[in-house]
């Protein structure tokens, strides 16, 4: 998985060599789109910010996801598994899921972050990461949650809603959508200026901050 000299890896990219008693933990990261999230964890790593943890791969459910690029650029190993299209959509989420899992368990994975994550996933890999996976949601759940709410639409639904407050929240990943136990959670103000662009750039900053928090204290 890279360049390693049995530990993590420098802040140039490369690995050092992990000095302490702790086990490292490799972490998969999923992801679909411009990855800022993951750059936040990226740059965390860097800073001893994960503590044992090590961003072992990024996986992607997007060819041509940016997120892609960002972990390429930090040396991190990067795969596509595109979901089968030709397959019903229930079928689709779990072959899709259990190619991840598949992938997961080759690479002995110790955690799983889904970091703007867009296909749900279903099947084994939820018992088998069992308070190991984590999602991060635009919204503070439970509201503003389940299928269909992602992106733009969360920040519309929040402002056709009249909220006087946001944010995102970091929760354990179970069979539902968007219904695991809540890690963590930070608020941002609705402003009455707001669109839904400048509240989902608000609200940006604090995922970055409340998703590193949130592997610190999974690992």
């Amino acid at each position: 998985m890279g360049n390693r000299q049995g530990g993590k890896r420098l802040k140039t990219g490369a690995f050092c060599l992990n000095t302490g008693n702790e086990k490292v933990k490799h972490i998969l990261t999923l992801v679909s789109g411009n990855g800022s999230n993951l750059q936040a964890l990226i740059d965390a790593e860097r800073q001893d910010g994960l503590g044992n943890g090590v961003i072992a791969a990024v996986v992607s459910d997007k060819p041509n996801a940016f997120a892609l690029e960002r972990a390429k650029n930090a040396g991190i190993p990067a795969f596509t598994i595109l979901p089968d299209k030709n397959l019903p959509k229930q079928a689709r989420r779990l072959e899709l899921s259990n190619r991840i899992l598949a992938k997961a368990l080759e690479l002995r994975i110790d955690f799983i972050v889904c970091a703007g994550f867009l296909s749900i996933l279903s099947g084994d890999i939820i018992a088998v990461y069992a308070s190991r996976m984590i999602n991060i949601h635009p919204s503070l759940l439970p509201k503003f949650g389940g299928q269909g709410m992602y992106g733009e639409n969360v920040h519309r639904a929040v402002l056709d809603a009249g909220e006087r407050e946001s944010g995102c929240t970091v929760h354990f990943v179970d069979v539902g959508a968007d219904t695991g136990q809540i890690i963590l959670q930070r608020a941002v103000p609705v402003l009455s200026s707001d669109t839904p662009e400048t509240l989902a750039e608000r609200i940006h900053v604090q995922e970055h901050a409340a998703i590193v928090e949130a592997v610190r204290r999974m690992i």
